[in-house]
């Protein structure tokens, strides 16, 4: 970085622009920033130099730059209403989340801009600079000091009744929760920010987000049919919207399909106009794992997981409902290859199934008890006994209703007779 200033003119940013390549151009805004004139002029063109200079820096990826950036600009924000200076450094915060592999970096920022803005009594900046940096202990999963932050953050928002920044609060406290595995909280606190969203008007983004996190706590309580209404809201939002988000709408969506015995709309929904603009590893994941269901095949689905585990066991929501709909299969599974059998070893249909004799048994007797199916285990001879499902006689309820209606004829009749002695 040269010593000697660039004047902040429209001149000089056009010769940024005109540079031959971005380290050239970054040295120029980093020139025209130097300069000590405070005129509305060239405080407006120093605004436009940061813009231009954020850009650059992001695609050079130099993040520990743009650190050190909002440090240089500190003087500068004096100069500039608060407003301003908040879009700034939120402006520049985003551009550090747009390089990857910097959490860190991002989190140690985030602590020191909250220590410079409650130095400087800036309550707005450091209330939405404090939510983003429980945003990131979130994501790095240090669900403690990130509870901690929200707990105090949460009340002194609720104070000043700011009805926006409570959404994104109460969502983000949502989240947690449910990280945590606490459903009862986050419904609670989802509960929260759908009554702040009401009373105010809330951008497209925000009101998918919240649906999206109304359709993973529905799915959570095995309520797949109105969890795919709200990931069916939250993908139309953030379809509109070009948002990367869609796609995990789409792939719950497809996944709250399966888990209700419906795999087969899966590929009428895959083949939409909608969807068709999603295609890829994400939907053909959930595409394998329903043609797996559709199949009742252990193996498929075993196979699919095995291909495609970057989709499905390390997407923490998919993952969560997984072992449920493993159990699913191999109960179908099993139903299937025992079906032509009256009496069958326990050990061929471990053989036919490819799984352990001991794993096998017991799933049966879990089934037996769950009156999945009609049957007991000779253990001693190792061999699963299939009973035909008995035909329960019309007869009997019908005589069942008549003599509880004789009961209450005689039970009337009893009455008044003890009214007519009395």
């Amino acid at each position: 970085m040269q010593s000697s200033y660039l004047p902040a003119t429209t001149e000089s940013i056009a010769l940024a622009q005109e540079a031959k390549d971005a380290s050239e151009s970054i040295s120029i805004l980093y020139r025209v920033l130097e300069d000590p004139s405070s005129s509305s002029d060239a405080v407006r063109v120093k605004e436009l130099a940061i813009t231009n200079l954020t850009n650059y820096l992001t695609k050079e990826n130099r993040a520990e730059e743009l650190r050190n950036l909002l440090t240089q600009l500190r003087p500068f924000f004096a100069l500039i209403p608060k407003a301003k200076t908040a879009k700034i450094v939120r402006g520049i915060i985003d551009a550090v989340s747009k390089i990857p592999g910097t959490s860190d970096l991002q989190i140690s920022l985030c602590k020191e801009m909250v220590e410079w803005t409650r130095a400087e009594k800036r309550t707005f900046l450091r209330q939405r600079v404090e939510a983003r940096l429980a945003s990131l202990l979130l994501e790095t999963q240090e669900y403690t000091e990130a509870l901690t932050l929200l707990s105090s953050l949460i009340k002194e928002v609720r104070r000043l009744d700011d009805k926006l920044l409570l959404v994104d609060i109460d969502l983000l406290e949502s989240k947690l929760h449910f990280s945590l595995r606490n459903l009862p909280k986050a419904k609670a606190s989802l509960t929260a920010a759908r009554t702040a969203a009401n009373a105010i008007y809330v951008p497209p983004a925000q009101q998918g987000t919240i649906d999206l996190q109304s359709g993973i706590l529905h799915a959570e309580e095995k309520d797949y049919k109105t969890a795919y209404s709200y990931f069916f809201e939250a993908f139309e939002g953030f379809n509109a919207l070009e948002d990367p988000k869609a796609i995990f709408c789409l792939k719950y969506m497809l996944l709250c399909k399966i888990m209700v015995n419906h795999a087969d709309d899966v590929a009428g929904i895959i083949s939409s106009k909608a969807g068709l603009k999603y295609v890829g590893p994400d939907v053909d994941a959930m595409k394998a794992v329903a043609d797996a269901y559709s199949k009742r095949s252990l193996k498929y689905f075993e196979t699919a997981l095995r291909d495609y585990k970057a989709q499905l066991e390390e997407d923490p929501i998919v993952h969560r409902h997984l072992s449920s709909l493993y159990d699913t299969l191999l109960e179908q599974n099993l139903c299937r290859l025992i079906e032509p059998y009256s009496r069958v070893e326990i050990a061929h249909v471990a053989e036919m199934i490819e799984l352990p004799i001991d794993h096998v048994e017991k799933k049966l007797s879990q089934m037996i008890l769950d009156k999945k199916f009609s049957g007991t285990l000779d253990q001693g001879a190792g061999c699963l006994i299939i009973f035909e499902d008995a035909k329960t006689e019309a007869i009997f309820p019908a005589t069942l209703e008549t003599i509880s209606n004789v009961g209450k004829v005689v039970e009337s009749l009893y009455m008044r007779s003890a009214k007519i002695m009395a």
